[in-house]
C-alpha cells in the first residue's frame, strides 16, 4: 500500500559516501531478500551479527519489511535501494537490515505496531528506525527516492545532536509496545454469556459498514475479509435473518464476477484497488485463497449456487497449475509484476482479445467487459457485467452451447497467457498458510464431494505432517525455526478438519499433540491468552499477543476455535473451559468492532447455541459422514468410524439393529439413534 510520510526534523541537506560494503544478503533462502542481494545497500538480515555491530558503532537501524509480491516494495527497491547515491547515505551513517515479514512475522507485528503508535499510516514495504537497542523512534511505508534521501539526512542529524530526545521518544514508544493488548482494553473474567440481543447487535452495527450495491464493506480499496462473510453465514444460519445471506450472497457474487477473481485462470487476487471488484491489486496470496476455498465452500452449501462451485474447481487447479510443490506443500504468493510491469501477466488488449476468439468475440466481449478503450489503463480487466440470462438471451443460445464457448474461450486464454512472462513465484511454503489451504480444500470436498480436492488434502496433509519434530512444528521445511501461534493455531485447526473430512484418527491425535505443545510454551497464565511467540523463540523487546482478527483471524481467536472443538471430540473439559474463558473476555467488544471481532463472533455465536456433535458407527460411516456434511451446520462437530472403539465420543454408543446408525447429541446428551441421513438431519434441523 502507497504511503509518503514526511519527516518534520531539522534542515535538510546532502551527503554522498563512495563506501559500499558486500550485501550479506545473498546466502538468504528468503526469495524477498534474494530480490535485493544485488543492492548497493550493505543489507543485513536480522540476527545478532547486525545488532551487534549497530551497538558496537553506535549507529542508528534501519529495518526495511516487505515481502516478494509487494509492488510498492518493488518500487522502493528499484528507486531507492538500486541507487549507489541512496546507499552510500544508508551505508555510512546506518546498519540496514532487510526483513521477509513472512519470515519474521514477529518483527513485522513489533514495529508495525511502533509506526501505528506513532499515529502513522501502516503498510509494506514498512521502513522502521531504531536506536541501537532496537527501540524504534520514527518509521513509515513508501517514501520516494528524494524524499527518502532527506529523511536519512534528517535522522542521522538528529540521531547526532538529538540524542536525547530521540533516545526518549525510543524509550516511550519501547514501553508502549511492551503494554499488553488485552490490558488497552480491561478485559475482566466472567462467566461466558452471549446473548441473540447481542447477536443481533453484532449484525445491526457491522450492517451499517455494508455497500449495498457492490457488496463487500462500504469503503475502498476493498479486500475480501473471509471471517466477516464466515460470521454472516453463522448468524444467518442461527437466527434465519435474510438480510445476512442477501448481503453474502451479493459479496460472493460481485468478488467472483470482478477484476479481483482470476476469470482466466482462478484464483483471488489481493485486493481491489476500487470500490467495485473491478482492479485487483494482482499480486496473489495463498492465506487468501485458501481462506476463500472455506468461504464459498460454505456458501455453496448454503445456496447451492453453480457459480460458487464453479469458483472451487477453478481455485483448486489454480492451487495445483500454479502453486504446488512437488513435496505436497502450496507456495506463498505469486508477484503482482511481471516483466516490470503491475498486472502485465493478467490483463488484456482489445486486440489480443480479438485474434483468438474469431467469430465469439462479441460474445465474449459483452461477457467479460472487453472494449477498446479498456477498463483500465486502456487495458481490460476481464470481469463479468451482465449475467448468463442476460447473454443466452442476447445471443440465442442454449446453456449447453454458452458453457462450451466459455470452455473454449478459458483454455485459448489461458494458453495464450502462459506465452508471457510469469509473476515471480514466492516459492516459500509456511506451515500456517498451508494449514488455510488445507481446511479449504477440505471444506470444499464437504462441499461438492469432488476427489480431486481430497487427494491434494490428503497430500498436503502429510507435507504438514513432516515440519512436525518431537512434537513441536517447524514454520518452513529446513528450518530450525519454531512455528509462530499462527502457524500452530491454522495448521491444529486444519487436523481437526481433516480428521472430521476422513475420520483418521491419527491427525485428531496431531491435533492434540500440538495444542499440548502450544498451552506448555505459548500461553500466558497471567492474562489466559497465548503468546505469539513460543518459548523458544527469538526475544524481542516487546512479546506480543494477536487477538483482532484481520484478513486472516487472530491466531487467538482460531486457538480458542480449536480448543472448543478438540476439547469436544476428547471430552477434556480443560480444553473447552479455555475456549470459553477466552471467548467471553472478549464478547463485550464484539458488537462494537465486529468489523475486526468477526472471528471471535463465530465461535460466541456457537458456543451461545446448541452445536451438534454427531456421532456415526458403523459401515457406512463415510457415505453418511459425506451427506450429512454437505449441509452446512456451524459449529458441528462430526466424528464417525467403521465400528465400535473407545475413543470419548463413543463411548456407549453401538449399532442399531447392526445397520450404520447415527447419534445426534448436545452436550453429550443424544437423542435416538437412527439408521438415515434424512432421519438425522431432521434431528439437526
Amino acid at each position: 500500500m502507497k504511503h509518503t510520510i514526511l519527516f518534520p526534523l531539522l534542515l535538510l541537506f546532502s551527503c554522498k559516501s563512495d563506501s559500499q560494503m558486500k550485501n550479506r544478503l545473498a546466502n538468504s533462502t528468503s526469495p524477498y531478500l534474494l530480490q535485493h542481494a544485488t543492492n548497493p545497500v550493505d543489507w543485513y538480515p536480522w540476527g545478532e551479527e547486525a545488532l551487534n555491530k549497530a551497538k558496537k558503532e553506535d549507529k542508528p537501524i534501519i529495518v526495511s519489511i516487505g515481502y516478494s509480491s509487494c509492488h510498492w516494495c518493488h518500487v522502493m527497491a528499484h528507486e531507492s535501494f538500486e541507487d549507489s547515491t541512496t546507499a552510500a547515505i544508508m551505508n555510512e551513517h546506518f546498519i540496514n537490515i532487510k526483513v521477509d515479514r513472512e519470515e519474521r512475522p514477529d518483527v513485522d507485528q513489533i514495529y508495525m505496531d511502533a509506526v501505528n503508535k506513532m499515529g502513522l499510516d501502516g503498510g509494506w514495504p514498512l521502513n522502521v528506525f531504531l536506536t541501537p537497542d532496537q527501540k524504534p523512534f520514527y518509521g513509515g511505508t513508501y517514501f520516494p527516492n528524494e524524499g527518502w534521501k532527506k529523511l536519512l539526512i534528517s535522522i542521522k542529524d538528529a540521531f547526532k545532536d538529538k540524542r536525547a530526545e530521540i533516545d526518549k521518544s525510543a524509550e516511550q514508544f519501547a514501553q508502549a509496545l511492551g503494554q499488553s493488548q488485552l490490558a488497552q482494553y480491561t478485559l475482566e473474567e466472567t462467566d461466558f454469556s452471549f446473548t441473540q440481543d447481542q447477536m443481533d447487535s453484532v449484525f445491526t452495527n457491522l450492517s451499517e459498514r455494508f455497500d449495498p450495491k457492490h457488496g463487500g464493506m462500504n469503503k475502498s480499496p476493498k479486500f475480501p475479509m473471509p471471517s466477516i462473510w464466515e460470521m454472516l453465514a453463522n448468524y444467518h444460519t442461527l437466527s434465519g435473518n435474510k438480510d445476512a445471506i442477501k448481503h453474502l450472497t451479493l459479496t460472493l457474487e460481485k468478488i467472483a464476477n470482478g477484476g479481483i477473481y482470476d476469470q482466466v485462470g482462478g484464483g483471488f487476487s489481493r485486493y481491489s484497488v476500487d470500490g467495485e471488484w473491478l482492479v485487483p491489486h494482482f499480486e496473489k496470496m495463498l492465506y487468501d485463497n485458501g481462506q476463500l476455498l472455506s468461504l464459498y465452500a460454505n456458501a455453496y452449501k448454503l445456496t447451492g449456487k453453480e457459480q460458487f462451485r464453479q469458483v472451487l474447481v477453478e481455485t483448486v487447479e489454480w492451487l495445483e497449475r500454479e502453486m504446488l510443490d512437488g513435496s505436497g506443500g502450496f507456495y506463498s504468493a505469486l508477484d503482482a509484476d511481471s516483466d516490470g510491469e503491475e498486472g502485465k501477466f493478467y490483463v488484456w488488449t482489445n486486440n489480443e482479445i480479438k485474434a483468438f476468439t474469431g467469430d465469439n468475440y462479441k460474445l465474449i466481449s459483452a461477457y467479460y467487459d472487453v472494449s477498446s478503450w479498456g477498463n483500465w489503463e486502456e487495458k481490460n480487466v476481464l470481469r463479468k457485467l451482465k449475467t448468463d440470462e442476460e447473454i443466452l438471451e442476447k445471443f440465442e443460445l442454449s446453456p449447453e452451447e454458452f458453457a462450451g464457448i466459455i470452455s473454449d474461450f478459458k483454455a485459448r486464454a489461458l494458453a495464450e497467457r502462459e506465452k508471457r512472462i510469469r509473476p515471480g513465484l514466492d516459492s516459500k511454503i509456511i506451515a500456517g498458510w498451508n494449514g488455510l489451504a488445507l481446511s479449504g480444500l477440505c471444506n470444499a470436498y464437504q462441499a461438492t464431494g469432488n476427489e480431486k480436492f481430497l487427494t491434494l488434502a490428503a497430500s498436503n496433509v502429510k507435507y504438514l505432517s513432516s515440519l512436525i519434530t518431537k512434537g513441536k512444528l517447524r514454520r518452513f521445511p529446513n528450518s530450525d525455526l519454531e512455528g509462530f501461534l499462527e502457524d500452530y493455531s491454522a495448521v491444529i485447526q486444519s487436523f481437526i478438519t481433516y480428521y472430521e473430512t476422513t475420520f483418521d484418527p491419527e491427525y485428531l491425535e496431531m491435533a492434540q499433540v500440538l495444542t499440548d505443545r502450544v498451552m506448555e510454551g505459548f500461553f500466558d497464565e497471567k492474562e489466559g491468552f497465548f503468546f505469539f511467540t513460543g518459548d523458544s523463540s527469538e526475544k524481542l523487546i516487546a512479546r506480543k499477543k494477536e487477538v483482532f482478527d484481520n484478513v486472516i483471524p487472530s491466531s487467538n481467536s482460531i486457538m480458542a476455535w480449536n480448543l472448543f472443538h478438540l476439547g469436544t471430540h476428547l471430552y477434556n473439559d480443560e480444553y473447552t473451559t479455555l475456549a470459553k474463558e477466552m471467548t467471553a473476555k472478549i464478547v463485550k467488544l464484539i458488537p462494537q468492532e465486529p468489523e475486526y471481532l468477526s472471528n471471535w463472533a463465530s465461535l460466541a455465536f456457537q458456543m451461545s447455541n446448541s452445536f451438534a456433535e454427531i456421532v456415526i458407527l458403523g459401515p457406512d460411516y463415510k457415505e453418511f459422514a459425506a451427506e450429512i456434511s454437505k449441509q452446512y451446520l456451524p459449529g458441528k462437530i462430526i466424528t464417525a468410524a467403521n465400528k465400535e472403539n473407545d475413543r470419548p465420543m463413543f463411548e456407549l454408543k453401538s449399532l442399531r439393529g447392526g445397520e450404520t446408525t447415527v447419534f445426534v447429541c448436545y452436550n453429550r446428551s443424544c437423542k435416538l439413534p437412527v439408521n438415515s441421513v434424512e432421519e438425522a438431519l431432521e434431528q439437526l434441523n
